[in-house]
């Protein structure tokens, strides 16, 4: 009997790709495009039918407006208008991908769940790991350091191995429609990027102009709103002052955000919450590794001290730019992904 695997389908070239080499290994293959969004998925939802026929799979769509907007779009406006800066890719990962349609797959008797991710899961003395993908440049470990111990054991990542241009090729090969379909970048689900008028629509609160001000609390100038900013911005701040200044604090319960320089927004340390660990249930002791502070972020060495429930404090060898609350730190040892947090 041939293993079982719901696949997430997004109508782009990676999870098409995933399809057809899940094929070719023997599994028995349903994709499935989830709904996540009121608008902009028929594109997807069509691209990804046309390449399920192709490859001769079942395709559905499952419709998860409702829990998208409970657990994700809520997230995401309720932290912009706390001054943080939120991650929903991750949030969704979470929540989404291997929350709701993990439980789908298992609820139908599958036996995996897989997606089109650039990472590998391997499993060492009865312990499920997620390493970094063979191709370095598009390896996406990053945004699933919450994977657990149950989730690893029912997902499958197919391009684990696979360089991009690898994977372009094959879809080229067998003359997907999608083969040349570009990468989606930005936040599916907000329109140009237009922040302000989303969490306007969603929440009803109107954006509030506020000030900036610098260290000393001395008004610089107005700003549109603390949602549309983040820690480190430089551009875009309608500020002159003769010299670079930086967003060093967003400080919603004053509606003000400081702007210093750019010694300002270097940290030594951060504290994070929210914890995740893969090889190991908990840090018990300090221990070194290299982290990253937001997804496109280089790797940089550091300490990191368990802190109480549920906390650890990380210490970097050399004070980092912009570390920003709501935004994830990740843990790595080499290609071992520990785990990571949320910045607070």
């Amino acid at each position: 009997m041939k293993l079982k695997v719901v696949l997430g389908m997004s109508g782009g070239v990676d999870s098409s790709v995933a399809a057809a080499l899940l094929t070719k290994q023997g599994y028995e293959v349903l994709g499935v495009t989830m709904q996540i969004w009121e608008n902009d998925q028929e594109l997807a939802i069509a691209d990804a039918q046309t390449v399920a026929k192709k490859l001769n799979i079942e395709h559905r769509v499952l419709d998860f407006r409702k829990i998208f907007k409970e657990k994700i779009i809520k997230y995401f406006t309720d932290e912009y208008l706390i001054g943080k800066t939120p991650n929903p890719c991750i949030a969704c990962n979470h929540e989404i991908k291997f929350g709701e349609l993990l439980d789908y797959a298992l609820s139908i008797g599958a036996d995996f769940v897989a997606t089109g991710h650039y990472a590998k899961i391997v499993k060492e003395n009865d312990r499920y790991l997620l390493k970094k993908s063979s191709s370095q440049n598009k390896d996406q470990t990053y945004p699933l350091y919450h994977l657990t111990q149950k989730q690893l054991a029912h997902i499958l990542f197919p391009l684990a191995n696979y360089e991009k241009t690898e994977v372009r090729k094959m879809a080229t090969d067998l003359d997907l429609a999608v083969a040349n379909k570009s990468d989606s970048q930005d936040i599916c689900f907000v329109t140009n990027q237009n922040y302000s008028s989303f969490i306007e629509k969603e929440t009803g609160v109107k954006v509030q102009e506020g000030n900036f001000v610098d260290k000393s609390g001395n008004i610089l100038g107005k700003h549109r709103g603390i949602y549309n900013y983040t820690i480190g911005q430089r551009k875009g701040l309608g500020i002159a002052t003769g010299k670079p200044i930086f967003i060093s604090k967003i400080d919603a319960t004053k509606n003000e955000i400081v702007l210093g320089d750019e010694e300002d927004i270097l940290s030594k340390s951060l504290i994070a919450k929210k914890l995740n660990f893969i090889p190991f249930d908990k840090l018990e002791k300090e221990i070194l590794a290299k982290v990253k502070i937001r997804y496109g972020a280089r790797e940089v060495p550091a300490r990191i001290f368990p802190q109480g429930l549920n906390e650890v404090e990380v210490v970097f060898d050399q004070p980092q730019r912009a570390v920003t609350a709501g935004q994830s730190v990740v843990f790595y040892q080499g290609d071992l992904v520990l785990g990571g947090g949320v910045i607070c």
